[in-house]
Parts: structure tokens; C-alpha cells; sequence
């Protein structure tokens, strides 16, 4: 049975204006609104901006574009820093609760897209080459940013949250059968075949049910192999579990989001996720964020 039906913001109480009046009201519209053509092109604006910064994390770690541009590339991760930074200050400034936002998903992952460029300012010297590597190819996490801007991500995460239990005894499941096959494999094979421990044998049958195995380790007697094949052919008959499962969800979900977008002017409930008006009264619908399940 379904949860009440509740809008984005009921679900989250910190998606909320800080003033009802003023600059922080419209930059509010402008950063977390959707429905209106500033607001859109902030977004798209955005979004070309997270994905030419990825871009430049990856170029700069080609060892000849690094040696050839690499003060280019540096600037421009500047400039991308800087605007993320900018961009995560507004966003802490006109919602009702900063704390709140700062510590959700989003701010966090706002909160990355900058931090790692930062932090490299204090990690100098040869010691700590490795730590700014590392700092640096953290760069790419901004393009979870762009989940903000895919309308379906919200349906899929509440799907995904929805199936948790059922996924977690699936990967129990699979975890039992693992760690049994993977000791009769042990047992079988032993150390002169390459199964040195029940870890190695683990990992073994871990490759083998989830695809055909790598071809690193393999088994060299007949039972061995008997038993392979019978660990390949479970692999194939329980692939689709977690994916049946996550799709039920999901279908879920979806209906349910159907249902909760309503029509303010004759409250006909029913209408799909792209329509922008009543199929009632023709009446302009509410956007997704202020409607969604």
C-alpha cells in the first residue's frame, strides 16, 4: 500500500524559499524552478557547464594534453570551481534551510563538485602526488549533478528504495551461494588447479555466476567442470531476479506518480508525466517537482 500522495517540497521541507519577497525569492525561481524560461535556461546552462568540466578532468589525465595544455585545462578547472562554488552559495542562501539542503543528497553532491579542488591547495609536495591524483579524478562525481535535471530520477530512487528488501535477500541469496560453491570448488580443485583458499574460490564462482568467468582461474577436473556448468546455468536463471524485482517497483512507482498529478482547476487526477495540461478542462498543469508521487 502506498504512501499519501505528498509534493517535492512536503518532502523535503528545506526546498523552500528563505523570504517570500526580494532577491532571494527570484533567485530561488531562477536556481531550484523549473517551469519558467529563466529558470530552464539556468538549467541548461548548468548542465553544459557540469559536462564540459568532466570533460576537462578527463583530457587533463592524458599524460601529452596535459604537457602540451595543461595551463589551459588548469584555468578552465578553475573557472568551473569557482562557478560550482558560486553556485552552491546561492542555492545555501535562498532555501528556508541551509542545514538541511547542505546535508541531502544534492548538497552533497554540490558540495564535491568544488571540494576536491580546494583541498588539493593544501595537499602539496612530492609525498602527496598520490592524494591529488586521487582529489582530482574525484572531479568526475560532478556529473551526478546532472541527476538533478532528469525527471525520472526521483520514480527510479523511490523504486530502488521500495525494492530494498527484496534486493537485499537476493544478494544474500547469492552471497550463500557463493560462499557454498566457492568451498566445494576449494575442496574439489585445491591449490595445483589455482584455488589456493576459499577466498580465491569465492571470487571464482563470484565472475562465474555473474558472468562466464575471466578465464583466470578455471577448473581442471571433471567434477569441476560439472560443477561449473551448473553454476553458469543458475547465474543465467537467477540474472533477472533483481531486474524483475526493480521493474515491478518501478511500474509501482510510475502509476503512482500518474495518479498524483492533479488538476488545480477541476482536480482530475490521472494525466502523464509529460502532459503540460488538463485532459478535463484544459486547464495548465503543475510541473512534476511541485506534483510528483
Amino acid at each position: 500500500m502506498h504512501a499519501p500522495i505528498t509534493t517535492a517540497r512536503e518532502r523535503d521541507p528545506w526546498l523552500q524559499p528563505a523570504a517570500p519577497s526580494g532577491w532571494r525569492r527570484r533567485a530561488f525561481d531562477l536556481v531550484f524552478g523549473t517551469d519558467t524560461p529563466a529558470g530552464r535556461a539556468f538549467d541548461a546552462a548548468l548542465i553544459i557547464a557540469i559536462v564540459a568540466s568532466v570533460l576537462v578532468t578527463m583530457l587533463d589525465s592524458v599524460a601529452a594534453l596535459h604537457a602540451r595544455y595543461g595551463g589551459l585545462l588548469r584555468a578552465a578547472e578553475w573557472a568551473f570551481t569557482l562557478l560550482f562554488g558560486a553556485e552552491y552559495l546561492l542555492r545555501l542562501l535562498v532555501v528556508r534551510r541551509p542545514l538541511r539542503y547542505a546535508r541531502s543528497f544534492f548538497g552533497g553532491v554540490d558540495l564535491l563538485a568544488v571540494l576536491p579542488s580546494i583541498v588539493s591547495l593544501v595537499l602539496t609536495g612530492t609525498e602527496q602526488l598520490i592524494g591529488i591524483r586521487a582529489l582530482r579524478i574525484l572531479r568526475v562525481f560532478r556529473v551526478l549533478k546532472l541527476a538533478r535535471y532528469v525527471g525520472a530520477a526521483e520514480q527510479m530512487r523511490t523504486a530502488l528504495v521500495r525494492s530494498r528488501r527484496k534486493i537485499f535477500v537476493f544478494i544474500t541469496t547469492m552471497l550463500v551461494l557463493i560462499s557454498v560453491f566457492g568451498a566445494i570448488m576449494y575442496l574439489v580443485e585445491g591449490p595445483e588447479h589455482g584455488f589456493t583458499s576459499i577466498p580465491r574460490a569465492m571470487y571464482w564462482a563470484t565472475v562465474t555466476m555473474a558472468t562466464v568467468g575471466f578465464g583466470d582461474l578455471t577448473p581442471g577436473t571433471a567434477l569441476g567442470q560439472f560443477i561449473t556448468t551448473i553454476m553458469i546455468l543458475i547465474g543465467y536463471g537467477i540474472i533477472a531476479v533483481p531486474t524483475g524485482i526493480y521493474a515491478a517497483e518501478l511500474t509501482s512507482t510510475l502509476t503512482h506518480a500518474r495518479l498524483a498529478r492533479r488538476c488545480e482547476a477541476c482536480g482530475t487526477r490521472g494525466h502523464d508525466a509529460e502532459a503540460r495540461f488538463c485532459r478535463q478542462c484544459g486547464a495548465a498543469l503543475p510541473s512534476e517537482t511541485d506534483a510528483g508521487a
